[in-house]
């Protein structure tokens, strides 16, 4: 489903998002700024927008940008090229539930918009903090629940109205952003999400709404 829609995946990120998106990734990553994370795995890593910001904006030496779809991937290898980061930015075709890496291999994690997509969301938390190292940090990227009742309203209209009809028809493909609406609507709100990262192991779990609770980041440490 995600490789049927790669490209035109970036383009609708931003008009859905009407360009916030950049900003919501930029913040993510400014939890990062304070530390020196010399590797980082960027988990569900699509096109590579946020190993992007994650390679400019810390002193990272390698991010991997990591996604189990291919045309995906496939896109972010060239977009790094294109900007330089070749050098510090790779693709991994590979499964977060099953993450290829010995234990304590990453000093942070980050997932931008893809833990609600995970076959097992509790089994995916589990992998995150086995491949981190003591001490080292969590961020997830998400969205959530807007907590004023008028903007809660106006979104739950704009997730079954809106996208559904807007990104299937820009993308040319009938059924995934249905899909992503209905994840979305589904995903868990900011407190039930904290809790299933501290019952994965993680500690110091917190998290931050961003443009009125329509996404969060969520911070926690191994």
């Amino acid at each position: 489903m995600f490789g049927s829609i790669a490209h035109r995946y970036d383009l609708l990120n931003h008009l859905l998002s009407l360009n916030l998106d950049r900003r919501w990734r930029r913040k993510a990553v400014s939890t990062l700024s304070e530390g020196k994370p010399h590797r980082v795995l960027d988990l569900c890593g699509g096109t590579g927008d946020l190993s992007v910001e994650l390679a400019r904006r810390t002193p990272a030496d390698l991010v991997v940008c990591c996604d189990f779809t291919r045309g995906m991937l496939e896109l972010a290898g060239p977009k790094f090229q294109r900007l330089g980061l070749q050098q510090r930015c790779i693709t991994l075709e590979a499964d977060g539930l099953r993450l290829p890496f010995p234990d304590a291999s990453f000093e942070a994690v980050t997932v931008g918009f893809g833990v609600r997509n995970f076959a097992d969301l509790d089994t995916g938390l589990r992998e995150m903090h086995r491949v981190l190292r003591p001490g080292g940090q969590l961020i997830v990227l998400e969205f959530s629940t807007p907590t004023a009742p008028v903007l809660s309203g106006l979104y739950r209209f704009y997730l079954k109205r809106v996208l559904p009809r807007f990104g299937d028809g820009v993308s040319g493909r009938s059924g995934p952003y249905g899909y992503l609406a209905r994840t979305i609507g589904r995903f868990p709100d900011g407190p039930e999400f904290a809790g299933k990262i501290r019952e994965a192991g993680f500690a110091a779990c917190d998290w931050t709404g961003l443009t009125g609770g329509i996404v969060a980041v969520h911070k926690a440490k191994k």
